[in-house]
């Protein structure tokens, strides 16, 4: 059996606009461009993608699942308009305080991941725009890339801070990051095949 093709993406300032204040409403969710068709092209190059976000607005009481519910569904809408999917959403809802292991940087979204598709999380890229982003993902063996549409922005041949996992890729957005990826599965089924 093949293993199954994932990319774990995070979700604020990866695929909608960050904010300090949290995205607590259906009007601050704003999708930044060209991220729906990058996870299209993701998909029609056969990848699943994967969501895992903190969302401590909800146990900070400045949202309620009911709003978070509606981001998703207006998302996934937005998604299956330009040929886009995304397979499944882990967020954790915790504050800092109640020291839980699924809020990002530690890794227990994560390891929901890889229980609920039966996989490896080793090599399978962790897109984010923040070190805890990576640093969650890498401490289960994913390869971690950062955007630089959210928090991080690094200029280029800039070194990353420390705070951020040995051998993090660097990419402008979520476009380049697909762009990138795919080109790179390409040439090595290219590789394969001729070998």
């Amino acid at each position: 059996m093949t293993p199954i093709k994932l990319v774990i993406l995070d979700r604020d300032g990866t695929i909608n606009r960050n904010s300090a204040e949290y995205i607590k409403s259906l009007e601050e969710w704003i999708p930044l461009p060209g991220a729906f068709e990058a996870i299209a092209a993701l998909n029609h190059a056969g990848w699943h993608v994967v969501l895992a976000s903190n969302q401590s607005g909800l146990g900070r009481g400045l949202s309620e699942v009911s709003d978070l519910n509606a981001i998703h569904t207006r998302m996934n809408q937005q998604l299956a308009a330009v040929g886009a999917r995304i397979d499944a959403i882990f967020f954790c809802p915790h504050t800092p305080d109640e020291d839980c292991h699924c809020r990002k940087p530690r890794s227990g979204l994560f390891e929901q991941i890889a229980e609920r598709f039966g996989t490896s999380l080793s090599g399978v890229p962790v897109v984010g725009d923040s070190a805890r982003d990576l640093v969650a993902g890498a401490n289960v063996g994913c390869e971690p890339h950062l955007v630089c549409s959210g928090n991080t922005v690094v200029e280029d041949g800039a070194p990353l801070p420390a705070e951020f996992p040995p051998n993090t890729m660097v990419h402008p957005d979520l476009g380049a990051f697909a762009q990138y990826w795919i080109d790179r599965h390409q040439a090595k089924d290219r590789c394969t095949h001729t070998s």
